[in-house]
């Protein structure tokens, strides 16, 4: 069965879409918002904390610390659990970016007319015109940084998708059996390469929360590869205890079958004389 990821903007009406898809195939239906709650339960960090971290414009001690990509794990690792019972639609923005890689994976961005949402949220929030608008326009911008920050691409860009439906041009009975359709198609049926390709992502993802979740690890800087649970990690160091930290941290994660691990201890900076 294929994972459907819905693409939406505020107000786009893709949430419907989701759960109506959802419906008619008999697949589950994960919205974006119980993804970061699943994910702020499973690593123990206050759900506020990691939707603000998921929607606001990262700052300079963040960015430097690298925080906000270790939040971006826990929530592409939680993501991948429940893939990868496949017959899933999420729905949020940008999903086929939290799952690189899938080919049975389709992805479909939802738009509508600025009018169209505006309409639906003045119904829903009980907004003035003006307000909606301040407020549709504010929630863009956060995403589009967002998106720029971790992922390096544009939030707007239709390249991204494989479909793009408008919910203000088209009814929500048509989108859905266009999605439909496309999960009949044999180039969005699971193969034993797309497979392999989701777990091993999943390891990857719960190899790179561990680390992001454990005081020695969380600020080493390495580069993880998983390939049929064999997990190769390069990197440097400063610190002797990292060296000894990551492989036993990675060790004890689910799905990991052998470790080689290759950190290397960065010869320190001279110090500084003053005169």
């Amino acid at each position: 069965m294929s994972i459907i990821a819905i693409s939406r903007g505020t107000f786009s009406g893709g949430e419907a879409l989701a759960e109506r898809v959802a419906e008619r195939l008999g697949y589950q239906c994960l919205s974006r918002e119980m993804n970061l709650e699943a994910a702020a339960r499973r690593y123990e960090i206050p759900t506020e904390e990691l939707t603000m971290a998921m929607e606001k414009r990262p700052s300079f001690l963040e960015r430097a610390l690298g925080a906000r990509s270790a939040y971006l794990t826990f929530v592409r690792a939680s993501l991948c659990e429940r893939a990868r019972g496949d017959k899933l639609v999420y729905h949020g923005y940008l999903g086929q970016l939290l799952l690189p890689g899938i080919s049975h994976l389709i992805s479909v961005r939802i738009i509508a007319d600025m009018e169209y949402r505006l309409q639906v949220a003045q119904r829903r929030q009980n907004l003035t015109r003006a307000d909606a608008l301040a407020y549709i326009e504010q929630v863009d911008k956060g995403r589009r940084e967002w998106t720029r920050f971790l992922f390096d691409v544009d939030w707007d860009n239709p390249h991204l998708d494989h479909v793009v439906l408008n919910l203000s041009r088209m009814s929500l009975a048509a989108a859905c059996e266009t999605v439909a359709h496309l999960t009949e198609l044999a180039e969005f049926q699971p193969v034993p390469e797309s497979l392999k390709a989701l777990e091993d992502l999943t390891v990857h993802s719960r190899v790179s929360a561990a680390l992001a979740s454990d005081f020695r690890t969380k600020y080493a800087d390495v580069h993880i590869t998983v390939d049929n649970g064999v997990v190769s990690i390069t990197g440097t160091t400063r610190w002797s205890e990292v060296v000894t930290a990551v492989p036993a941290v990675v060790r004890q994660v689910d799905g990991v079958k052998v470790v080689k691990c290759k950190i290397t201890g960065a010869t320190p900076p001279a110090p500084l004389t003053w005169y």
